[in-house]
């Protein structure tokens, strides 16, 4: 869920490997287009267009399919990225993002039947924060075995708008609709790039998490037979509410664009220059919250009765989710990135309300008591690490234990696979941020892969990304972390008991663990707090 994605290094660093000896050629149907072939024996085809551009009378609208093109395209290069909270549009920023990229194993056709790993990136809902991270290292590092998908889709007002007129005369949760459509441009055209669109594994990071989480419980759990497994890495569950409760946030933005006196606000907003709509794309406090610190996620999906059919946490307990191998992640200390750097409990208490302002008096009260024993980190003010560990635990720890423990008790306890990341970077630690949210990241795509710091995964963490990179890769292949896993890891015992086993991820000694009591409790705290923390 970074927030500074570092463009220019997104942009062009799937460029590195091309060879200029072969262009390979996909035919989809309503385009033909000329991918670039890498010296690493992997093809890549970079911004393909899965959905007609989301413009005018189309925003705020599910994606539709791509228009017919008669030419062949250019796929040597990434298409802009989704414009999201707090960005302006530019060339590597835009409404028109609807793109994804493929890596491929070299000549394959549309019989080499490869698993594929379609991965759903992160930014909170409000930006494409891990956009355009290169596949061709996992793909190689297969055996060249797998097809590696990756795409954009709307994010921040353009993808989570909610109001009864958005639902009249357009489509909710857009964003995650745009998912969807990816999902079945994968079924439809991944044979081309000789993959298996029935062995499709999906996985996703930080909110691409939280959205793995919607796919699982989609219309209520209904099984669309579009993935077959599924990993959520540092799951995030922010409030999540109806769309009543968000008809605030539209009649704002409606009156902070100008439209609020036309007859048809919602035709009003889709005239709109995306200028105007990017300007007053920005975070601001929920009804009752304050503007110190504003709320860190605003434009969000919610329960629309359709897609969404009720708060995660319910559908997840009653069971109303599809049975597939899943593997859920967390990092030791998810909650730094994002924690407010209070100076006392009332900053805590104050935090934590705006972020869930369904939150009672007496429920901050047991938050504070519950983290008070938090021990003090550098670089950062007394109280500032109580803030992180609640947030981390509310946020990401605890949904993710959450699914993994309806998951395994619904489907099967063998079948669902749990791990902590606790690769320690000296940088991180000497800056008070320890094992910091998706820390995980360069170990799972490679060194220079993706657009997270590596400098210790170069030097003193090296180790841990074959490991880390194997197990992945032996799930995507056989939904089970264990049978290709690297010759150096340990066997990665299942979830178990609804109390939990899972795998400690450290450089030089991973090993399991089982969650601990403490850990344990504060989960129970955050369950019971949840229909409050959604509303």
């Amino acid at each position: 869920m970074q927030m500074s994605i570092l463009l220019t290094a997104s942009l062009f660093s799937g460029m590195a490997l091309a060879s200029p000896s072969y262009s390979p050629l996909v035919d989809l149907g309503y385009a033909r287009y000329q991918g670039v072939s890498l010296s690493n024996g992997v093809d890549q085809y970079l911004g393909i267009r899965y959905a007609k551009a989301p413009l005018k009378v189309l925003r705020f609208r599910a994606p539709r399919d791509p228009e017919n093109t008669g030419s062949i395209l250019d796929a040597s290069s990434f298409g802009p990225l989704c414009v999201g909270v707090g960005q302006s549009t530019n060339d590597a920023l835009s409404e028109d993002c609807l793109f994804l990229n493929v890596w491929s194993p070299a000549n394959t056709s549309g019989h080499s039947n490869f698993p594929v790993w379609l991965f759903i990136q992160g930014g909170g809902y409000a930006n494409n924060a891990n956009g355009n991270y290169n596949g061709s290292e996992v793909v190689q590092q297969s055996g060249s075995s797998i097809v590696f998908v990756n795409f954009n889709y709307r994010v921040g007002v353009l993808g989570f708008l909610a109001s009864e007129h958005v639902r009249n005369d357009g489509d909710l949760n857009a964003g995650l609709l745009d998912q969807r459509k990816a999902l079945h441009w994968v079924q439809q055209h991944i044979r081309q790039f000789g993959g298996n669109p029935e062995h499709v594994v999906i996985h996703g990071d930080s909110s691409g998490a939280g959205s793995v989480a919607h796919h699982l419980t989609a219309y209520g759990g209904r099984n669309m037979d579009l993935f077959v497994g599924a990993v959520a890495e540092s799951t995030f569950w922010p409030t999540q509410r109806t769309v009543g409760q968000m008809e605030f946030q539209y009649e704002q933005f409606v009156k902070d664009v100008g439209c609020e006196k036309t007859d048809d606000s919602l035709v009003c907003l889709r005239a709109v220059d995306i200028e105007i709509i990017q300007k007053f794309n920005v975070n601001k406090p929920f009804p009752g919250g304050s503007t110190t610190p504003v709320p860190l996620w605003y434009f969000l999906p919610v329960v629309d009765g359709d897609l969404i059919r009720d708060r995660l946490y319910n559908l997840f307990d009653q069971g109303k989710f599809i049975h597939v191998p899943l593997i859920v992640s967390d990092d030791t200390n998810e909650g730094t990135d994002f924690a407010y750097n209070a100076t006392n409990k009332s900053e805590v208490a104050q935090f934590m309300k705006n972020n869930y302002p369904g939150l009672s008096g007496r429920q901050l009260e047991s938050i504070n008591e519950a983290y008070a024993h938090v021990e003090p980190l550098p670089k950062h003010e007394a109280y500032f690490p109580m803030a992180a560990a609640a947030y981390g635990d509310s946020t990401f720890i605890c949904p993710g234990n959450l699914m993994a423990a309806t998951v395994a008790k619904a489907f099967s306890s063998r079948q669902v696979w749990s791990y902590r990341f606790n690769v320690r970077d000296p940088t991180e630690i000497a800056n008070g941020m320890g094992v910091p949210h998706i820390f995980d990241m360069p170990a799972i795509f490679g060194i220079g892969e993706t657009n997270e710091p590596t400098d210790s995964y170069a030097n003193s963490n090296a180790n841990i990304v074959p490991i880390t990179m194997d197990y992945y890769l032996s799930f995507v292949k056989a939904l089970d972390p264990n049978v290709y896993r690297n010759k150096d890891a340990p066997q990665w015992q299942p979830w178990g008991s609804e109390a939990g086993e899972r795998l400690k991820l450290q450089t030089n000694s991973t090993q399991m663990e089982s969650v601990p009591r403490f850990q344990i409790e504060c989960c129970s705290m955050w369950k019971k707090f949840a229909a409050d923390m959604e509303h």
